[in-house]
């Protein structure tokens, strides 16, 4: 009678398989993230706060085309663990990006936009143009 053998080593396809399986589930296939972003406006100017922590400013990217303003940004990062005969035994990167735009009313001054980054917080000040803030009522004397 012959005895049937099974070889139960798994297959390099099979141990790559269970990698990614298993990788998908401690990261999700698809993070999307945008920040969260808080518009104000006063009298004189409309204000952006875009919360981006762990960014520098060099990161961002903000431009004005055709009364669309848009504030990009983009970090990559990367780290290696060697061992000590200088053999590379691990290399990880993270690379995250986003993109916001905004159309801007008609009212807003496109060359007079400032921008600031401070504490996790890039600040966008807009003014208006002259002719759309409020004026103090005149007085009209009578002669």
């Amino acid at each position: 009678m012959a005895t049937l053998v099974r070889n139960f080593a798994p297959t390099f396809p099979a141990l790559l398989e269970n990698f990614f399986n298993d990788f998908e589930r401690i990261a999700p296939k698809h993070q999307h993230s945008f920040p969260a972003v808080n518009v104000f406006e006063d009298e004189s100017a409309y204000k952006i706060e875009l919360a981006a922590p762990g960014l520098k400013k060099e990161d961002f990217k903000i431009n004005v085309h055709e009364n669309v303003l848009t504030i990009s940004a983009e970090q990559k990062t990367e780290s290696e663990e060697n061992n000590s005969n200088g053999k590379y035994t691990r290399k990880e990167f993270n690379y995250s990006s986003f993109k916001r735009s905004f159309t801007l009313p008609k009212t807003v001054d496109g060359e007079k936009i400032v921008a600031s980054y401070n504490e996790g917080v890039l600040g966008l000040s807009l003014p208006k143009k002259e002719e759309a803030k409020p004026k103090e009522p005149r007085l009209i004397e009578i002669v």
